[in-house]
């Protein structure tokens, strides 16, 4: 079976631990402390500007140059405007050897409008969807919000899903939001703290996949230049693709 190589990261716009909005200091982390990873997927949430027109903050070109992944908002209709980088702040890039099928971005409601990308693939001939995301901090919210992505893939072709991103949920079983009952389709996966950098205890950033792939040696990335970089730490884990 193939597996994935898997990182997510919230960046929180670029602004620190000291406050201080530098989008270099996202690239020298990616390059330092992410490619030794060899990440076959790379999700950013809080990528772009928080209010309209959501504008670009980090150098998107320089990051699929230095890693060698296909940055996947290539065209307008995958980004929130002509402006951003991604949609609502959230970017993805994949491993060239993943072959887009079919691309989505989807609306998720809030008092913080959020959404989610979702990109079907062929991976060694097998077929698997990869949805990041960025979900509400209130557990109602994002209740509906997993619901209306759980829609979403009963009338997509059945595939494995993985879904990553800072999904906001503290509680270490996944809570109502991730059960079947609201999504329809198990999603499993561990829970490690990534929040805050300073002393993580919250695992709030998750990889999760549909049966039966399996998500394993996940590991909540401690280093100093991801932690001075943004409030939250990168995940990393391995994905089987079934």
């Amino acid at each position: 079976m193939e597996k994935l190589s898997c990182v997510t990261w919230n960046i929180h716009r670029a602004k620190g631990q000291d406050g201080r909005k530098d989008p270099d200091r996202i690239l020298q982390a990616v390059t330092s402390v992410l490619l030794p990873f060899k990440p076959d997927v790379l999700a950013f949430q809080e990528a772009d500007e928080e209010c309209r027109p959501h504008s670009g903050i980090i150098d998107v070109s320089k990051i699929a140059d230095h890693s060698g992944l296909d940055y996947i908002h290539d065209l307008p209709e995958l980004r929130w405007g002509p402006e951003s980088d991604g949609f609502l702040g959230t970017i993805l890039f994949l491993h060239p050897k993943m072959q887009r099928i079919h691309t989505d971005v989807i609306d998720l409601p809030g008092h913080c409008h959020r959404g989610a990308i979702s990109v079907e693939t062929l991976v060694e001939g097998r077929k698997c969807r990869i949805m990041s995301m960025h979900l509400s901090l209130s557990q109602p919210l994002r209740i509906i919000q997993m619901r209306i992505i759980g829609q979403y893939i009963r009338r997509r072709p059945d595939m494995q899903t993985i879904v990553l991103g800072d999904l906001n949920e503290w509680r270490p079983w996944g809570g109502l939001a991730f059960s079947s009952k609201i999504v329809g389709t198990a999603l499993l996966g561990p829970a490690k703290a990534t929040f805050p950098t300073r002393r993580s205890f919250l695992p709030l950033d998750r990889i999760l996949s549909t049966p039966p792939g399996r998500v394993e040696n996940t590991k909540a990335i401690d280093h100093p230049d991801t932690n001075m970089a943004s409030d939250h730490r990168p995940l990393h884990g391995e994905v089987t693709v079934a």
